[in-house]
């Protein structure tokens, strides 16, 4: 895909990934519609040249109309959509609050399919357009005590790799950016599940939050993520699934080369749970 005139919609444009990748399309030549719930508070990416700041809320159906009609009153079409919105929880399953299970499904899982929904209609009168959903690599496997955010990550891979069957006749393309552990305001706003207070799980989960402090020192930066969001957004390949940063990629080949019960052991043993 060629940049000239582009337009991208990125989601979730505030913090992280998608302000990394709002920066870095502008700087190359794009124009972008930054969306995010609070666009008031946004004070750098609305004095960038060829960026539209405006109110987008997955879980609210007028603020995606709303931000798509502007989008394309502003750019006259929009080419590329980023669903990148998305929260974390990791916590006890049992324990899981009703509230909180109903929220990340909406945030994650829901809010991405109706925003999809409501740019297809624009791109199919195109015949043009690229999807590109900002999954995580445990949308292909799973680690310990994060059930909940795992669950909307494998829903999203499945998702989207049932779309593009129905999307590729008519000129659209899906892909998928599958980050490992991204250093970002995304880790510190992850919610609990609920009353993690159950006896019969606090060990485990205690030595699995202390294994995770430990990996944080290694974690990808937004900038890294949003360089591949990039190339699988220009680089014209027929390609699916783009992993994301070296731990990505270290965690996808132990779980091809093992069986079930062997990255399981790999898995318990490096977070302290055997």
């Amino acid at each position: 895909m060629t940049t000239s005139n582009k337009t991208v919609l990125i989601t979730g444009s505030s913090t992280g990934i998608g302000r990394a990748a709002a920066k870095l399309f502008q700087s190359q030549g794009w124009n972008v519609i930054a969306t995010m719930r609070s666009p008031e508070k946004e004070t750098e990416l609305n004095t960038l040249d060829n960026v539209l700041v405006t109110a987008l809320d997955v879980t609210k159906q007028d603020t995606i109309d709303a931000a798509i009609h502007k989008g394309i009153g502003t750019f006259g079409t929009i080419d590329v959509l980023i669903n990148n919105a998305g929260f974390g929880m990791m916590g006890i399953a049992e324990a899981s609050d009703e509230a909180l299970m109903q929220k990340i499904f909406d945030v994650n899982v829901f809010g991405l399919i109706r925003t999809t929904k409501a740019i297809l209609p624009h791109m199919r009168g195109n015949r043009n357009g690229l999807i590109l959903n900002v999954t995580s690599i445990v949308g292909l496997f799973t680690l310990p005590y994060q059930g909940l955010y795992h669950a909307t990550k494998h829903a999203v891979e499945g998702f989207t790799g049932s779309i593009q069957y129905e999307l590729k006749p008519l000129g659209i393309d899906v892909k998928l950016v599958e980050p490992g552990g991204v250093n970002t305001e995304f880790i510190n706003n992850i919610s609990l599940t609920g009353n993690d207070d159950i006896a019969d799980y606090k060990e485990g989960l205690e030595k699995y939050m202390g294994a995770i402090q430990n990996y944080m020192d290694h974690l990808s930066t937004s900038e890294s993520i949003a360089a591949i969001i990039y190339t699988a957004v220009t680089d014209n390949k027929e390609q699916l699934r783009y992993l994301a940063g070296p731990d990505a990629e270290q965690f996808m080949a132990a779980r091809n080369a093992m069986d079930d019960k062997a990255f399981y052991d790999m898995v318990a043993g490096q977070f302290g749970l055997q």
